[in-house]
């Protein structure tokens, strides 16, 4: 198995250099680190990580926690992040907090404290006083995605404004009994994400003169089967059954269509739905959506601790950046019914 000193006398250089050179920290010049990789891709030479680590003090590994990993949009995310950290040389350890508050507590207070990372992305969780001072406490670079954070950059959307644009398109067309799907109380927990969108739906109807209709609302926990159930509760009321759907998120929007289609409702003809994410299955579906681009979130989140991690390439950047987000219009929103 090739040494460090192969490649050094190999490449013409000291093995100073190499070291230098193969860890991306200290000044080489670029003829000499092109000498390096061409030198340890002939000979086939691995970086030992163990050994990287004592040399520099970093592991060359990034801590990325997240609160579920079922779920499609957090599952794209990580993609994103891992696709952009491996491009880095950067191995990723996954905490995934969906056992509940006894397996965050571990990680908060053991398994991050280990300090076997290089740096930490929280993906979508609202930290806790005590757990945001332990995360500062390891001293190395955290990016938070989904929210503000007290002290740490972060990436965020605007989940108001997100909700009215979904709305809006639904009062462009003309609807005006308009129904929400939006979370439950345990989906409540990280950056009051349902809230602030229930916000933005009933303002975009505020502003145009609607009174929200309490009755027009149910919670459900963002998934397929709870847009399915929440909406036939709003779809299949003797009450006037509204005319179109907002639903927090895609998967509770192909929820609703297909609670729609077993009440021999068709979509967009009796009702029109909209939603939030651009899930994989929302342009089979027909899904009108509000992109937000979680790959991309993940990919952001990685530039910024790259930008802490190598000061060569920091930018001088706002402590929270906003996220991109899109209407994309399909085929299940349209007019009213006529007289509706």
């Amino acid at each position: 198995m090739p040494s460090i000193q192969d490649v050094a006398d190999l490449a013409g250089l000291s093995t100073a250099t190499v070291s230098r050179a193969l860890s991306g920290n200290g000044l080489v010049s670029v003829a000499a680190r092109e000498r390096v990789a061409s030198a340890a891709t002939e000979l086939g030479y691995v970086v030992s990580s163990n050994a990287s680590s004592l040399a520099t003090g970093r592991t060359k590994n990034v801590g990325v926690v997240v609160p579920f990993l079922s779920r499609w949009f957090f599952s794209t995310v990580l993609e994103g992040a891992e696709s952009a950290l491996l491009s880095n040389g950067y191995d990723l350890t996954l905490y995934n907090l969906s056992g509940g508050g006894e397996e965050r507590r571990s990680v908060f207070e053991h398994f991050l404290l280990r300090k076997r990372v290089d740096a930490v992305i929280a993906i979508s969780l609202e930290l806790t006083p005590v757990e945001l001072t332990r995360l500062l406490k390891l001293d190395k670079p955290i990016v938070g995605v989904g929210g503000p954070l007290t002290g740490v950059r972060t990436l965020s959307i605007d989940d108001v404004a997100v909700a009215r644009l979904a709305t809006e398109h639904l009062l462009a067309l003309g609807h005006r009994t308009i129904a929400h799907i939006g979370g439950n109380q345990d989906s409540e927990r990280d950056f009051h994400l349902p809230t602030n969108r229930r916000v933005g739906f009933e303002a975009a109807l505020e502003a145009v003169g609607i009174f929200p209709d309490p009755a027009m609302f149910q919670p459900a926990d963002f998934t397929i089967q709870g847009g399915y159930t929440a909406a036939k509760q709003i779809l299949g009321s003797p009450r006037m059954r509204p005319t179109a759907v907002f639903a927090a998120s895609d998967e509770m929007g192909i929820g609703t269509m297909l609670a729609a289609r077993d009440l021999g409702l068709r979509v967009p003809e009796d009702v029109s739905v909209i939603g939030v994410d651009d899930h994989q299955l929302s342009e089979f579906f027909g899904l009108s959506t509000v992109a937000q681009f979680p790959a991309l979130q993940g990919q952001k989140a990685v530039e910024i601790l790259m930008e802490q991690l190598h000061p060569s390439r920091r930018t001088h950047g706002t402590l929270n950046t906003s996220l991109p987000y899109e209407l994309i219009v399909r085929s299940s929103t349209t007019k009213p019914p006529a007289g509706r």
